[in-house]
């Protein structure tokens, strides 16, 4: 059975651009894909139809030998002038624009090497509490990429030069023909680059560059707490052939504070007061992050109690004001006594007793529960 003018199957003239082709291709190939009619044989033999004109109209050197020779000119077993190798057309080339960007960073013209973009880096800050609280400015030195200075980036030995790959031609890609579907994939000699080094440049290893540190200045906003990250854009990993590059995450951790512990824009300190201070009440002072401040505690101040001081802890890098500080008393049991002093608090003792549970409200109310408890 004679075959049908490709230019008819695609329903185009034959002075048609390429756009064109493309565009009826696409719409046909829609139309009658297997997928979308799998119970259609005739289907099935359409879609292959359309997509054998469009293979052969979508290449100039097939299409050429097409309109010179009709389907003799593109026929393989009669040698045709214009056969040879995978079409430059196909299913994944005309819809390449719909599903290229669904893989990864890669990205590349039609034919070009692949062009990535740089990985992320990221760089661990140890800083003070202090530094976190008020922010300040640092410098760090991260690894970098230089060009090498030895082959100027080529990566080829000095008096050499870079030759295209043979296994895409210097494209960086290479077709493969899978069932209907016509897929496009980096170069496996090359990986992307289009290009091999016969002999490459002993100082960057073919490379064409080295690897160095650099130093960046970092501003560590005020409040900023632990795990948060800075971005510093553009001071990653370089990308490959002509791809941007990544970017640097400085992460922040703060270091274990002597006598505070954060929590959010709050801060918290265990405050130590001596037995006759919590018995009798009186002015005291505590640290804060900008200096000391007084206050008084009430006399009877029992262990435990929690003492808040507003706007004394930490103005967060989102926050419109500044967390709170929470003292928490610790009644501190005196130690070493002399016999003198033994002997004022067993004195002390027996008159607390006498005095009964007016001076001791929260043993009374122990006792009676364990009295409870027991019965």
């Amino acid at each position: 059975m004679a075959k049908r003018d490709f230019y008819e199957i695609l329903g185009v003239s034959k002075d048609a651009s390429d756009e064109e082709i493309k565009k009826s291709y696409r719409k046909l190939a829609m139309k009658y894909h297997p997928d979308r009619n799998p119970d259609s044989k005739g289907s099935e033999d359409k879609f292959k139809e359309v997509k054998e004109a469009y293979e052969m109209l979508s290449d100039p050197q097939k299409r050429e030998a097409y309109d010179r020779y009709g389907h003799a000119g593109v026929d393989p077993n009669m040698g045709g002038a214009g056969f040879g190798g995978a079409g430059a057309g196909g299913f994944a080339d005309a819809f390449g624009d719909i599903f290229g960007d669904i893989f990864g960073n890669a990205r590349g013209g039609r034919g070009g090497p692949q062009v990535y973009r740089g990985a992320d880096l990221r760089y661990n800050l140890e800083i003070t509490l202090e530094q976190a609280a008020h922010g300040f400015d640092t410098t760090i030195r991260v690894p970098s990429w230089d060009t090498c200075e030895v082959c100027h980036g080529s990566g080829a030995k000095p008096g050499t030069s870079p030759t295209a790959c043979p296994t895409c031609a210097g494209h960086g890609q290479v077709r493969m023909q899978q069932g209907f579907f016509s897929i496009q994939q980096t170069c496996p000699k090359c990986h992307g680059s289009g290009k091999i080094i016969p002999e490459p440049c002993s100082t960057c290893s073919g490379a064409g560059r080295i690897k160095r540190n650099k130093t960046l200045e970092v501003k560590i906003p005020a409040g900023i707490d632990d795990g948060m990250r800075i971005r510093s854009s553009g001071n990653g990993e370089p990308g490959m052939n002509g791809g941007p590059p990544g970017d640097l995450y400085v992460e922040i951790h703060i270091k274990p504070h002597s006598v505070f512990q954060r929590e959010g824009d709050d801060l918290h300190c265990e405050m130590p007061i001596s037995f006759a201070k919590a018995a009798l009440g009186g002015e005291i002072e505590v640290p804060t992050l900008n200096g000391k401040v007084s206050f008084t505690v009430p006399e009877g101040t029992q262990s435990g109690k929690t003492f808040r001081l507003r706007s004394k802890g930490i103005k967060g890098v989102r926050s419109g004001y500044a967390g709170d500080l929470f003292c928490h008393v610790v009644v501190e049991t005196p130690v070493k006594l002399t016999e003198r002093q033994k002997e004022m608090l067993r004195e002390f003792e027996a008159l607390t007793t006498e005095g009964g549970a007016k001076h001791s409200p929260q043993t009374k109310s122990w006792k009676d529960k364990v009295k409870e408890f027991f019965e």
